[in-house]
């Protein structure tokens, strides 16, 4: 099982087919009625909100730098790199919010699709290697902001 060298050590990789598949069977692990333990975000709403990371990093959605990312980007892409996870409700970006109720299966489904698609492409399922808020980024710190997000969410939920 492969995992993070240096400052990443102690993560799994969503590249690597274990913890890819850890990813995974903790999505699956999600019903319809679970609750989160922090947030307002229903459980379809976490499944379709994490999907939208992930489509940006396979150019499948497009967002343009704005001021905010200009001036903190950098910054915040070293406190990324820092080993604690993701703190409670922190903001998301506007494009990532899900206001509307998705239907359960549908964007669980489709978050497993795209997820799995890391492990079976490696870093060729990267298309884009500039992320709108953070610049230019590496495969390992794609990997790390993927695994970390879905992380933090997944521990919302309680999986």
């Amino acid at each position: 099982m492969s995992t993070f060298t240096t400052k990443f050590e102690y993560m799994q990789s969503v590249f690597d087919k274990d913890g890819n598949r850890l990813l995974i069977e903790r999505v699956e692990k999600l019903t319809p009625i679970t609750l989160s333990q922090w947030g307002k975000m229903t459980v379809s709403q976490m499944l379709e909100h994490c999907q939208q990371p992930i489509k940006v990093s396979y150019g499948q959605l497009n967002l343009k730098p704005n001021l905010m990312s200009f001036l903190f980007g950098k910054m915040m892409k070293k406190k990324l790199s820092e080993p604690q996870p993701f703190a409670r409700d922190l903001p998301t970006v506007k494009q990532f919010k899900i206001t509307h109720e998705p239907d359960f299966e549908k964007a669980k489904a489709e978050l497993i699709l795209l997820v799995k698609k890391f492990a079976e492409e490696g870093h060729a399922s990267i298309k884009n290697t500039k992320h709108p808020f953070f610049g230019e980024m590496t495969m390992q710190e794609w990997d790390y902001l993927q695994w970390k997000h879905l992380d933090h969410h997944l521990r919302q939920f309680g999986v």
